[in-house]
């Protein structure tokens, strides 16, 4: 394995480990890679708990981070194999539930050590920042086809529909749906509601609650149709969106904050990215609709008594392929008037 292609920590690595439980205070140490130089290096202690290992030059500053859920850094002298003595970087993972995410950071510190500028106290600094959000929720359930694919669609419209017309940050902010807020996306005098579908029949979108397209008070209420197809060759993947999101906010901390507290709160983790890496998504359509009177939608007020008494939620299927007349844009190049 590559340290360049590394993504998570071989199991072959801790199965390896786990031969030889040390006693005591020892550790059992070896590289995280088999066959490529890193600075990293794993660990097992007496109690089977797992570590990550960075020997720290001279001129390395020491770290100690005890805020993280499940995990522990410390700074410590070890001796490993037989070398003299040295001052190490010791990430303890002391949740078992956490070991899948603990190969990812691994993966993570070993592509961040190997970058020339890169210091063991900034790469786990910037790594755990960043895991912290996601760690407060293992073990997380994966997320439903169509959780995925709802996210998938809110997710397009923020990075191929709003960042060219407001900026990424702003995009960011606009997200609102994760946060509890009725629509997905909300600013002053309007809210877009983003929907997702592979019917081989066209925009058909299921609407989840009766109010959920009832516009903002004082405002104007859009829906964004995304129209998919599932096929082995496409390029598009739910975790392969997030990416393109996260590095196009590069060092925008605050706005990465908030976009991964965001999925967090929309249900995703990373420790499942390989399952969503495997519903391969090419976009087959996508538009945008005003939602007026003449728009296909159930409310209260059609309910000359009101919902019927028992009734907590109403479900139900929109069909869109006959109402082109209330769409205002077929892509962002279109839209950008109904976005700013």
């Amino acid at each position: 394995m590559e340290a360049c292609g590394v993504t998570r920590i071989a199991s072959e690595v801790w199965a390896h480990l786990e031969r030889s439980i040390p006693t005591g205070d020892n550790l059992t140490a070896r590289s995280a890679l088999s066959n490529s130089p890193t600075r990293l290096q794993c660990a097992i202690d007496s109690e089977g708990h797992r570590h990550f290992l960075i020997e720290l030059h001279m001129d390395e500053h020491h770290l100690r981070d005890t805020q993280s859920r499940g995990l522990v850094v410390v700074t410590r002298d070890l001796v490993v194999r037989g070398a003299p003595v040295a001052r190490y970087l010791d990430v303890q993972c002391v949740d078992i539930a956490g070991h899948e995410a603990f190969d990812l950071i691994g993966g993570e510190l070993v592509t961040e050590l190997s970058r020339a500028n890169a210091t063991p106290e900034e790469s786990v600094r910037r790594i755990l920042g960043r895991w912290r959000r996601f760690w407060g929720q293992l073990p997380s359930a994966l997320l439903t086809r169509e959780e995925q694919l709802g996210l998938f669609g809110e997710l397009w419209f923020l990075l191929v529909w709003l960042y060219p017309a407001v900026g990424l940050a702003e995009a960011v902010r606009r997200w609102q749906g994760p946060f509890g807020a009725r629509h997905d996306f909300q600013w002053a005098g309007k809210s877009v509601e983003a929907k997702a579908t592979t019917s081989s029949r066209g925009h058909i979108h299921r609407i989840n609650g009766i109010d959920q397209l009832l516009p903002p008070e004082g405002g104007e209420l859009l829906l964004f149709s995304l129209s998919l197809h599932e096929e082995a060759g496409a390029t598009n993947t739910l975790s392969s969106i997030i990416n393109a999101v996260s590095q196009q906010l590069g060092s925008e901390a605050d706005t990465l904050s908030r976009f991964e507290t965001g999925l967090v709160q929309a249900g995703y983790s990373s420790v499942h990215d390989e399952a969503y890496s495997k519903m391969h998504l090419r976009v087959v359509e996508e538009g945008l609709y005003v939602v007026r009177d003449n728009f296909p939608r159930l409310t209260e007020e059609q309910f000359h008594a009101g919902v019927p008494s028992g009734i907590e939620r109403v479900e139900y299927e929109i069909n869109l392929n006959t109402f082109n007349h209330l769409r205002i844009a077929r892509s962002f190049s279109d839209g950008t008037g109904h976005l700013a």
